[in-house]
């Protein structure tokens, strides 16, 4: 198999170097409890330390995109892919370096800093194909922003979720399928970091080295249960999701923002919340490392002046600290200035249901509702070998149970999977759970519904 490598450009490194199953989708197969209980003690488990290939040269300039795109597009079959980001150290989500494996073609290996301009002939090389990728929730949006989207998609842990293993990370998958001991690396490193170690991008390498053979062993395991057309929903409903939206007062979110006793400090504290995350935009860094969430609580609280003041605290009075000083002050000012009538409410609005723990006492019977869909819920999973939460979102069964109205024609099962449809559940977890949950809300209080 050959390498792709971008010869005339310098390294990074210091060195040079579906098908769909005729039973519908709600048939699970009767080995599907056994193959997910049995552990697969039969396999040797083999340390893969280094790529059969090498580690190729990064590919660094619009020469070298050109010659990965053409050795791509002479590969076959479907296309790993994973990216590295800088998450804890850079504010973006953006992909640092990207890994390509391809049979026929090899490995790749693409820094997206310097081509970012550039990678028009790899997107329509990689576009058209299907991509494998682990938990491509994660690295989709980031590649997204460079323009390369796949057609179709293969997600190996969400392919683990569905076909009841235990731990789907990818070391404890590829060691559970293919007897293959991934080392833990680098993935928590500064991926930014330039020039790349040798050691980072073989750990790099080895992520895409085998998830071509992972994806076809993973698709027969899905098909032995009869799941595949429930993995072919799902991963397509992934690649179609895009990136998350923002949630509403992310402020909120600051470590032992609930010690704040008032308003007004609430106030300080997401004006200083968003001074930092305005700042750590501007520099792409992550917001915790330009003000820990401590040194906003302290703030917050004390609310200093003066820059006398401001710096006697812990961390404003450090180097890093002292040249954003009027920052803090000017949103310190700016939480003081505020009329009572635009402080923050001291509890979060909600958008939909309050927390469960608080149903019993403003609706009991969502209460009674919540309790036996979720007890029909965690047994149907049970049966299928399906996470809970692969069913059906918490979130969406939620807010089924809170705004509940008995239908006016009775039609019960089909209101409730109106709902469900409306709250983006795929037909594959409407078949299984609108019984389950149609006899839920049915259910007289106190009561639990029968399984499935």
């Amino acid at each position: 198999m050959s390498e792709v490598t971008d010869e005339t450009s310098s390294p990074v490194t210091d060195e040079t170097s579906s098908t769909v199953t005729d039973e519908t989708s709600s048939t699970v197969t009767d080995e599907t409890s056994s193959t997910v209980a049995d552990e697969q003690t039969a396999l040797q488990v083999v340390p893969l330390l280094a790529p059969r290939d090498g580690v190729p040269q990064v590919v660094t300039t619009a020469e070298g995109v050109a010659k990965a795109a053409a050795a791509l597009s002479e590969g076959t079959g479907p296309l790993a892919v994973d990216a590295e980001r800088a998450s804890g150290f850079r504010y973006s989500a953006r992909a640092y370096l990207v890994q390509l494996r391809r049979e026929g073609a090899g490995t790749v290996l693409l820094d997206p800093i310097p081509t970012a301009a550039d990678l028009a002939p790899l997107a329509e090389a990689i576009n058209p194909l299907e991509w494998i990728l682990h938990s491509a929730d994660q690295d989709l949006p980031g590649l997204a922003e460079l323009g390369l989207a796949p057609a179709a998609l293969f997600d190996t842990e969400l392919a683990g979720r569905l076909a009841g293993f235990e731990r789907v990370g990818l070391a404890a998958i590829v060691e559970r399928t293919l007897g293959l001991e991934l080392r833990k690396g680098h993935g928590a490193a500064d991926w930014s970091k330039r020039p790349l170690p040798n050691s980072w991008l073989n750990y790099a390498a080895l992520d895409v080295e085998v998830l071509i053979e992972l994806r076809e062993v993973m698709a027969a395991e899905l098909e032995k249960q009869g799941k595949t057309e429930w993995a072919a929903q799902e991963f397509e409903h992934i690649r179609l999701a895009g990136p998350p939206k923002p949630k509403p007062d992310r402020w909120r979110r600051t470590s032992h923002i609930t010690s704040l006793k008032t308003q007004r400090q609430l106030a300080a504290a997401r004006s200083l919340w968003q001074a930092r995350e305005d700042l750590a935009r501007t520099r792409d860094v992550s917001p915790s490392r330009v003000l820990p969430d401590s040194a906003i609580i302290e703030a917050s609280v004390k609310s200093p002046r003066s820059i006398d003041t401001l710096r006697a605290l812990p961390v404003f009075g450090g180097p890093r600290q002292r040249r954003h000083t009027r920052i803090w002050l000017a949103a310190l000012e700016e939480a003081r200035a505020l009329p009572d009538t635009e402080l923050p409410p001291k509890t979060q609005p909600f958008t939909g249901p309050p927390p469960p723990s608080r149903w019993a006492r403003h609706d009991p019977a969502a209460a009674d509702r919540l309790t036996a869909a979720r007890a029909a819920l965690a047994t149907l999973g049970e049966e299928v070998s399906v996470p809970v939460e692969n069913l059906l979102t918490p979130d969406l069964v939620r807010r089924l149970c809170w705004d509940w109205t008995p239908p006016v024609d009775g039609d019960v099962g089909a209101s409730v999977d109106r709902i469900l449809a409306a709250g983006g559940a795929r037909p594959w977890q409407r078949e299984l759970t609108v019984p389950v949950l149609g006899a839920a809300m049915s259910a007289p209080p106190g009561d639990e519904p029968p399984s499935a």
